[in-house]
């Protein structure tokens, strides 16, 4: 994914850039409190969330780097708080469940987000991340009480939609 300086990327996909990173420090941070309450999820469990931490931390990477290179700040794991429900990491059941939203609040932004990029470098890996973000929130699905397999045309979401559903977790 090149971008040659601020000019490269419109402003809406700089929006999109920005939505989506916020959308991966909340995984990210997610995971990392899961993990840390691994003793609740068991092994297999706590495997997927591990797996589903490392590609999280690569899609930031990756999202983090094209912003910058297109001459803009990105936002970093420490430049937002985040809040979940009550008894949110109380058990196996609330802690897949929230994995499962959260999952699906992601592909979503994703599907979005491959609707309305302009920037063909940013289309690929873009749809690449909504892939695995697909791949996550079916891993889950069943510790969470859902159906492995989803819709077979899974709903994108706005930005605004998408920005409104990330505000939930934001302190």
């Amino acid at each position: 994914m090149r971008a040659s300086g601020a000019a490269a990327l419109p402003d809406s996909d700089l929006a999109y850039l920005r939505l989506l990173i916020g959308a991966e420090l909340l995984a990210i941070d997610f995971h990392t409190r899961a993990i840390a309450a691994r003793k609740k999820l068991g092994p297999a469990l706590t495997a997927t969330f591990r797996r589903a931490l490392a590609d999280e931390r690569a899609h930031y990477a990756l999202l983090s780097k094209a912003i910058v290179d297109a001459g803009q700040p990105t936002t970093g794991p420490g430049d937002v708080d985040f809040t979940y429900p009550l008894g949110s990491f109380a058990t196996r059941t609330s802690i897949a469940r929230l994995g499962w939203r959260i999952e699906s609040l992601l592909l979503g932004s994703y599907l979005g987000a491959v609707e309305n990029v302009q920037t063909p470098e940013l289309r690929l890996p873009v749809g690449q991340i909504a892939a695995n973000e697909s791949q996550h929130v079916s891993a889950v699905a069943p510790a969470a009480g859902k159906a492995r397999i989803g819709r077979a045309f899974p709903a994108a979401l706005s930005i605004e939609a998408a920005s409104d559903a990330l505000d939930a977790f934001e302190s």
